[in-house]
């Protein structure tokens, strides 16, 4: 009897513990979702127009898209163009310093536009720029 049961603590010693490596995988994991980004798209496909003096900015942006018949679209869905100024303050709250980035389709009005920017700048935000096709 007394060498059966050497036998079974020998097997209860040899069993691996995979806890440890189970809490880095899920440490790892949770840095990985906390340290990413997402861009929000203002959900509209629009024809932009030619600039000379194009730029790249920066993907920590608030895209609103004007549609070629003058209609607004935040974060995939329509909006009035009263609430603009309530979902740009939304969006900064959540992502301070945001720019607000205008994507206007080339054969919208200049009006709705200017709307556009003017609550957005009443939002809070700092930076406004409109979206254009570098040439």
């Amino acid at each position: 009897m007394n060498d059966n049961s050497f036998f079974m603590n020998q097997e209860e010693e040899s069993q691996i513990d995979l806890t440890p490596m189970l809490d880095v995988v899920f440490i790892m994991l949770i840095f990985f979702i906390v340290t990413s980004t997402f861009v929000k798209e203002s959900g509209v496909d629009v024809t932009r127009p030619d600039a000379e003096t194009a730029v790249v900015t920066e993907s920590n942006s608030i895209q609103i898209g004007i549609t070629s018949a003058n209609q607004v679209f935040m974060d995939k869905r329509q909006i009035d163009k009263r609430a603009i100024r309530a979902n740009v303050e939304k969006s900064l709250a959540e992502n301070p310093g945001a720019a607000v980035i205008i994507v206007a389709d080339q054969d919208s009005n200049t009006s709705t536009l200017i709307d556009v920017m003017d609550q957005a700048r009443l939002a809070g935000a700092t930076s406004v720029s409109v979206a254009s096709e570098d040439k």
